[in-house]
Formats: C-alpha cells, structure tokens, sequence
C-alpha cells in the first residue's frame, strides 16, 4: 500500500503550544545552548509560551516577577477572587508589556477555556489546588502548581491520575531540588558516603487545627463564597484572606479546612528532600508512628520498608534535614551545607559513584525547557505528590494518636480498619458542591 509522503500528516491538527514546539526546535539538535534557542534574546509573540496565572496572594505575585523577566513567556491573563489583587496583578503586567493586554479574571475557568493560553501557574491556598490541576489537565494546559501539592492523599492520587491521562508538563514548586546544596547533600547520601543509611532528620512546624477565628466584616470585592470553595460554610476573617494586596504568607495554613500547617508548608519542601536523598521518589513509608503525645506537634516516625526511620524533629541542635548513617552525618538547610566528617559533601564525587541527580539551577526555567521539549522537569507531579502524602500521613498520626501501616504503592492504609475513610481527610463536614472529588 503506498501513499503520499505528505499524506499522513494533512489530517494532525497540531495544538498551539505543539506548532510552538516544532517551530523551534525544527532541524535544531537538543543539544543546543538556550541562547541558540533564543532564550534570553528578543522572541517573535508567536513563539513565545503564554501563562495564566490563579491566585494572587504574594507567592504568585513572586512567580510573576520571575515570569515576566523572561522573553520566552507572556503573560495573557491573571485570576484571583479578591479584585484588589487580580487589578494590581493585570496593572504589573500591562506595564511590563506596555500594553493593556492582561485579562483579569474572578474564576480560574475563563483561563481554562482560552485556546491562546499554553500553561498555568497555580498558587492558590492548598484546599484551591486540586480542582485548578485537573481542569488544566482537560483543557491541555501545562502546570506550575505550588507546594504542599494537595489537600490530602486522595488529591493526590487524583492529581497523578490526571497529568499521566492528560500528558500535560507539570512541575512542582518545591524548588529546594534546583539549589545545589540540596542535590549534593542528596548524591552524598545515595553514594554511600554516609554508609548505611539509619535515620533522617526533618524539622518542620506542625498540624493544623480546626479554624476558630472569630467574624469580621467583609471585604470589599472580594468573592468569599468562591474562596471557601470545597469547604465548610463559615464568616469571613481577614487572616485567612487578607486585605487586598498583602506582602506577607497568609495564615489559612495553619487551619485544617484550607491547609495542614506546618507539616505540609515546610514539609512539602524538607520531607521532599529526605524522599529524593532515600531514592524513594514514587514511594514512601510503610508505618507511621505518633509520639507518645500527639498534641505535642513533633516526633512522628515513618518508618521505610528497608528499615530507615523519618523523623519529625530537629538533630543535634539543628533544624534543616539531617541524614545519619553508619558512617557519618550530612546536615542542609537553605544555604546550608556540611557533613560530619566534612569531606563526604565535597565535589566532585568519585568515579565508582555512580548515581547523579538531576541537575537544575533555576526552578522556573527548568519548567519552560520542560515545556518546550514535552519532558517533565525536576518536580514532576508523582515527587509532589507523594512528598505531600508523607506529610498527610504525619499529620494523621498526629490527629488520631493511631499507628498508620500504609502501602505506598497502592495508595491506601492496610491498618487500623476503616483507616481508608480518611484518605480524603478527616472532615467536620462533607466537600460543598460543586467542589467534590474532581473526576479526570
């Protein structure tokens, strides 16, 4: 059967963001610089990767700072519930562009449904994230979406689910991965240069409570029915949505309904860390073990099926992540790096070292490259989600005083019975419509 050469490919339709790719990488090796790509030189607009940003409370007005530096991105669009925010955040970008192009949207969806737009950068609070992940799944859109990924362990299937299904890029923004410290502590350990591995160290805040805060009067323009989202029905209160333009980190986090306090803030990125330093990235531990006293915030143990424990605490006076085996102690933190003896963590790493981490500098261009060669980046969804689920994990055991046994691979509890009811957390109300369980 013979056919035309240029037959099988009149009837592709190629996406915007393929025809994208294609043009630029065309006859171009993969080997090439960025700069031959012409990253960092001026970029015809339709070549460029268009973003929309969701939430814009002072991590994403971070975000798009960094964004709006590049050449390679554009800015088409910005959502947030609170108008005072979403205005100030077209304002900058209009600026930047000298071009009164940026729309400013109330509901993250408007951006889902726009043909022109490539990617998303989600930085809502984390019982906001799931919902945003999966639309932008269906709608082909790549995805930054902000740590602690989810709101509990079964987001976080659900989110694996949906970028596997989808085939969209998607990166974390547990950026601890692209700074250097952290992936040389990480190669020391899964070398061997600490020998056998025993016990891990990390020292984040601990679990949420249930939201008590007393009523205030509303804020102007702001949609609080929309901001609740998923969650219980109750009176609006400045700190959990602050008054307009804010430059400070809100503290819904500390509160259950929207957050897992500070084992999932500063878990996502310490116990992130101790995952990728075990090489158990798509893994986990399989018993979760509460202190004697669960209210006092600190001493869970997770226990790994090789014997390692994780633990919820400090080392030696230190905070950061702590790795301590057989043969020495490597301690990071940011900006931190040293090891007990102190040559385990210099560079470089010997020639029967086999094992090299992934390599990223810039956690927001690694995304982009990602982007533009259709591979996933550093922080790919299945790391986000499964350091989140750790933190879940910890955060159960802190609440029920209970001994979890978890099967990691099968993303559910093996014990105590009737433990798999709290994979969508432990709620004092059921999810409000129309914000149940997505489905992908």
């Amino acid at each position: 059967m013979s056919h035309s050469p240029a037959q099988p490919f009149a009837s592709v339709k190629l996406s915007r963001r393929d025809s994208l790719r294609l043009s630029v990488t065309a006859s171009i090796p993969w080997f090439l610089p960025h700069s031959v790509l012409g990253f960092g030189e001026e970029v015809a607009p339709a070549d460029r990767i268009t973003l929309g940003f969701i939430g814009m409370g002072k991590q994403n007005q971070h975000h798009l700072s960094r964004f709006l530096g590049m050449d390679r991105v554009r800015i088409l669009a910005v959502c947030d519930v609170d108008t005072t925010r979403r205005e100030d955040a077209k304002r900058r970008v209009d600026e930047k562009y000298q071009h009164q192009g940026c729309a400013a949207y109330n509901d993250y969806r408007e951006i889902m449904a726009r043909d022109d737009i490539d990617a998303v950068v989600i930085a809502t609070p984390d019982h906001w994230h799931t919902h945003p992940i999966v639309d932008a799944c269906k709608a082909k859109k790549d995805i930054y979406c902000e740590k602690p990924l989810t709101l509990t362990i079964a987001e976080a299937k659900l989110c694996i689910e949906a970028v596997n299904k989808h085939g969209v890029i998607f990166q974390t923004g547990s950026q601890q991965r692209s700074s250097r410290e952290f992936r040389v502590a990480c190669e020391a350990v899964r070398n061997g240069r600490i020998g056998k591995v025993e016990r891990v160290y990390a020292a984040v805040g601990g679990p949420s409570k249930w939201c008590d805060l007393p009523e205030e009067p509303m804020e102007p323009g702001l949609d609080w029915n929309f901001w609740l989202g998923q969650a219980r029905e109750r009176p609006y209160n400045s700190v959990l949505s602050p008054r307009g333009v804010h430059d400070h980190f809100p503290a819904w986090r500390s509160y259950r309904e929207y957050s897992g306090g500070g084992m999932t803030d500063w878990g996502a990125h310490h116990f992130d860390i101790a995952q990728w330093g075990l090489g158990m990235d798509g893994s986990g531990p399989v018993q979760i073990i509460p202190p004697e006293n669960p209210t006092s915030g600190h001493g869970v143990r997770f226990v790994y099926e090789n014997g390692v424990e994780l633990i919820h605490d400090g080392y030696d006076g230190r905070g950061g992540v702590n790795f301590v085996g057989s043969d020495g102690v490597v301690y990071v933190d940011r900006g931190k790096l040293q090891s007990w003896p102190d040559e385990i963590v210099k560079e470089p790493l010997g020639d029967n070292e086999k094992i090299r981490l992934y390599e990223a500098t810039n956690h927001h261009q690694d995304w982009i490259d990602g982007i533009l060669q259709r591979k996933q980046p550093i922080c790919p969804v299945e790391v986000g989600a499964g350091s989140v689920t750790v933190c879940h994990l910890g955060n159960l055991a802190y609440w029920t005083g209970e001994t979890l046994r978890w099967d990691p691979q099968n993303w559910k509890f093996v014990e105590p019975a009737g433990a798999n009811d709290w994979l969508d957390g432990i709620r004092q109300s059921p999810r409000r419509d129309p914000w149940l369980l997505p489905t992908i």
